[in-house]
């Protein structure tokens, strides 16, 4: 089993601390069901929903759906307004059109025809009410090509529906035609809304003057518009969808490849630049994929595996998903969760990705069992963010296509757990309503469509028999609403044609079978379409323990629910042989000591240190209690060190020829002078320490004496650097991150941790620069020898700075100083509004790591970086060249305030 603990350079970082801790040995194996108790769960589920189904029924129709708590149904317009929510309802009784293939597939045949005739008797299509294009796609054209698939396919059976002519398609396509007008665009993105009577007409119908929408609202479109033009022959439905994906894949960040989760819809711009895999986003991944395995079409697959690709390289942090920007995709965007992102593991299962979906679910089953439901959103350290849970069936979806592709009888177990939280916390006599407070336990009148199309979907095939299904669910896809549309339709008359090798088997869907079928001829395409893809679960499994062990490690870390022996020590071990407060990470004896409690070190390509402790690995029982002690005390200590957040601080390069234009944003130290009670900072000129790492007494103290001193990170503490060049008589310090690439603008700033011992000791001021900001330092020192520098809180403004002093010829000459003094005022304001993410731990107390243990001071620094001895006269410098060199660089630190002011607003 593992245990990890991940230090990096960002706010969530403490509180993956949390994640992964546990004794998992101790947590025990789902035991088999046995065929009468999966038949009796089965009987459940089918009771559970003749009570929502009756209930909805008798105190609701025909209206969109049933008020639970009031047995009523709400109806638009008579009810106090829920805001978008409310874009849902169009009157035409929403609930019963999203049951229809639902009542089939739960062998309720006689129910089915008899809602057929109800919905083609009362629903009307024509209402003059503003409704959302999303919804009203997934969940009423959906429900009626679904309820269409299902007719024909008990048609044909010859039992029943012989009547039927089709009538329910007729539906769908006048629903699609009065769907078609919010395509309008010049992008081909919807309109977020649409009129159903008279389309988009303006700000008196409420449509028209939308300007944004979000990406899952423009790209979950595809299966049911290309389902609507197969199965009537007309093409328009599918084209307008494929041009809405197509204009999104467009717009794809480039260098991420991920998508954001607000655009506008005319200009194409992002409007909101996070992204992740839950609201806003999630359905639109998922259709990438469905839309290939419906229509066979290679594009569709290519686009996906390319956004999974960067989905698993940025936003995946197993068990976690976190959302990042679009464009600085190494900074999280945000420190929790929805739980709309819990159908991600299903979409894994049929991505062929199997790890990672269990241990997203996993995770997920424990937040479940901690709160009894999903929140809408909870933390990273799993307490609730937002309290509500509108039953919804993402967590079911995924637990059903896990135990499809595993077989592993633990997810018969998780639904269980599904059904009975439901009838002990949701149940009520008029229905099931959904959580207002899943802390309380709190109900609101509510009870959303998609808890009868889906949940009840899920729930009954996780527990049912082949024999005991109407028909073979593997020739079907299950849209994002589950309803049920046929593979047949890849061979069906559309255009535009897809490629000729790109033919679909009917009965072959991998989430739907054990050994995880191919989909393809026997024409097998190029293999690296299919990166990720998994032919068969029993060859990555042959351990039936395995996917055991991947979750017990969640288990234990979310819901603390695995019960802790009593200690006994061996004879003579006595205390824990090593507490995280005395841990040092060049210490070879600690090293050793971490070996046998099963804890080793590894250095990640980013610049992280990961501890990571394999308690199967530990010398003995007793050795792995000591390590999961040691990594609990790290974590503990970690989250002391964070508890106090600083701003960060500024270096302001102010001699020849910046003159205090550039400005360098650093992260301050926890110990030494406060810049932020200094009037005038520190000014002085930089020269580099000797040796550079600063971890022994400097062999050039007479050079660093009254100057700042430079400093690389790695192999040891900062506190030790610091009182080191404080010896050698330097005035303060700057410490450069040798980790090459690293920037402010792609990484949250951080604040440097004592040494877990006094530090009152430490007299100046020491700040840290990323690598990217620190070479601007470096290569400043290289090209003008002399570098003078002020630390302090905040970017001065010139006049302060050379206070008493008249400003240099050079500014004075400069047509453009009054915009460049602008964006100094800019830059000093986006310090000040800046926060310090985290403590980095890889050189605080405790001692993590050497960050680069090879490094030597005269190779890495070498001849040119080091000052001078004795000061030079200022070197002639070219004054256009100099002012177009400035101007260039203070081009590319606008790009980069630019990109953090945006950043700030979607935090926002």
């Amino acid at each position: 089993m593992w245990t990890v603990l991940w230090f990096r350079p960002a706010t969530m970082s403490a509180l993956l601390f949390s994640l992964l801790l546990l004794l998992s040995t101790l947590c025990r194996l789902g035991q088999s069901m046995s065929r009468e108790e999966k038949l009796k769960l089965r009987n459940q589920v089918v009771e559970m929903f003749d009570h929502a189904y009756s209930n909805y029924m008798d105190h609701a129709y025909p209206a969109d759906e049933l008020m639970p708590l009031t047995c009523r149904g709400r109806v638009r317009g008579l009810e106090p307004s829920r805001g978008d929510v409310d874009d849902a309802l169009g009157m035409f009784s929403l609930t019963l059109i999203d049951t229809l293939d639902t009542l089939v597939l739960l062998n309720k045949t006689a129910e089915f025809e008899a809602a057929v005739r109800r919905v083609l008797k009362d629903v009307r299509l024509d209402n003059d009410v503003v409704v959302s294009v999303f919804e009203t796609n997934i969940r009423v054209l959906g429900g009626l090509l679904g309820g269409h698939s299902m007719a024909v396919m008990l048609k044909d059976a010859g039992h029943y529906m012989q009547w039927y002519q089709d009538e329910l398609l007729h539906m769908a396509k006048d629903l699609g035609l009065r769907l078609l007008p919010a395509f309008n665009t010049s992008s081909g993105l919807p309109y977020p809304r649409v009129n159903l009577k008279h389309g988009v007409r303006g700000p008196e119908s409420r449509t028209g003057t939308e300007t944004d929408t979000c990406t899952a609202c423009a790209g979950t479109i595809i299966l049911e518009f290309a389902a609507l033009s197969r199965f009537t022959g007309d093409p328009v439905f599918e084209v307008h969808a494929r041009r809405a994906l197509n204009f999104l894949w467009e717009k794809r960040q480039r260098n991420s490849n991920l998508v954001g989760t607000t655009i506008n819809i005319h200009s194409g711009e992002w409007v909101r630049r996070d992204s992740g895999v839950g609201a806003g986003i999630d359905s639109y991944y998922e259709y990438l994929l469905k839309a290939y395995i419906l229509l066979g079409d290679d594009l569709f697959l290519q686009r996906f595996n390319i956004h999974y690709a960067s989905i698993m390289k940025y936003i995946s942090q197993p068990p976690l998903l976190l959302d990042v920007h679009i464009h600085k995709p190494l900074l999280p965007a945000r420190t929790w969760m929805d739980s709309l992102l819990a159908f991600f593991p299903g979409l894994q299962v049929l991505k062929g990705d199997i790890r990672p979906a269990i241990e997203t679910h996993e995770m997920l089953y424990q937040v479940t069992k901690k709160h009894n439901f999903l929140p809408e959103a909870f933390t990273t350290d799993f307490r609730v963010h937002w309290a509500q849970h509108p039953l919804r069936p993402e967590f079911a979806e995924s637990t059903y296509f896990l135990y499809k592709a595993t077989k592993d009888p633990y997810y018969l177990e998780v639904g269980r757990t599904v059904l009975d939280n439901l009838n002990r916390f949701a149940r009520v006599p008029c229905g099931f309503a959904a959580m207002k407070d899943v802390r309380t336990g709190s109900h609101e009148d509510r009870m959303d469509s998609f808890f009868l199309a889906e949940m009840f979907k899920y729930l009954f095939l996780l527990f049912a028999e082949e024999e005991d299904l109407p028909f073979n669910v593997e020739d079907y896809i299950f849209t994002t609403e589950a309803h049920l549309l046929p593979l047949s339709l890849s061979t069906a008359p559309h255009a535009p044609s897809p490629p000729a090798n790109s033919t679909v088997q009917a009965a072959s869907l991998p989430h739907l079978s054990a050994s995880v079928k191919s989909l393809w001829s026997e024409e097998e395409l190029d293999d690296s379409n299919f990166d990720w893809t998994c032919p068969n679960t029993r060859l990555l499994f042959p351990d039936p323990a395995f996917p055991r062990n991947l979750r017990d490690p969640i288990r234990s870390a979310v819901d603390k629910s695995c019960p802790r022996p009593a200690l006994h020590r061996e004879p003579g071990m006595g205390r824990p042989p090593l507490r995280a407060q005395d841990f040092m990470a060049n210490n070879p004896d600690h090293l050793e000591l971490l070996r046998r409690m099963g804890v080793s070190l590894i250095h990640l390509k980013d610049g992280r240190v990961q501890l990571v402790q394999h308690a199967t690995q530990a010398v003995s029982a007793v050795a792995a209690e000591d390590g999961m002690r040691f990594m609990q005390e790290m974590m503990e200590l970690s989250s002391q060190q964070q508890k106090e957040q600083l701003p960060p601080r500024a270096v302001q390069i102010i001699s020849h020829p910046f003159f205090g234009r550039v400005v360098l944003t650093a992260g301050p130290a926890q110990f030494g002078t406060d810049l932020s009670k200094s009037i005038t900072g520190v000014r002085g000129f930089v020269t580099v320490a000797e040796p550079y790492s600063g971890c022994a007494e400097l062999s050039n103290a007479a050079f660093v004496q009254g100057r700042i001193a430079l400093l690389q990170r790695g192999q040891c503490m900062f506190a030790e650097k610091a009182r080191h060049i404080m010896k050698a008589g330097a005035i303060g310090g700057i410490v450069i991150d040798d980790n090459e690439g690293s920037s402010s603008d792609t990484a949250p700033l951080f604040q440097m941790a004592g040494d877990g011992r006094n530090t009152d000791d430490v007299t100046l001021p020491l700040l840290f620069l990323f690598y990217k900001e620190g070479n601007i330092l470096l290569e400043a020192l290289k090209e003008y020898r002399e570098v003078e520098v002020l630390l302090s809180d905040k970017a001065r403004d010139r006049a302060s700075i050379f206070k008493g002093k008249p400003l240099p010829g050079i500014l004075l000459e400069s047509s453009g100083d009054a915009q460049e003094e602008d964006q100094t005022s800019t830059t000093s304001a986006t310090l000040d509004r800046s926060h310090v993410s985290t403590v980095e731990l890889d050189e605080s107390a405790p001692e993590l790591a050497p960050d680069n243990e090879d490094v030597t001071p005269e190779e890495d620094v070498g001849p040119a970086i080091k000052s001078n001895p004795e000061p030079e006269e200022e070197p002639a410098v070219d004054k256009d060249s100099s002012s177009k060199s400035v101007k260039a660089m203070m081009a590319d630190w606008r790009e980069d305030l630019e990109a953090f002011q945006q950043m700030e607003k979607d935090e926002l």
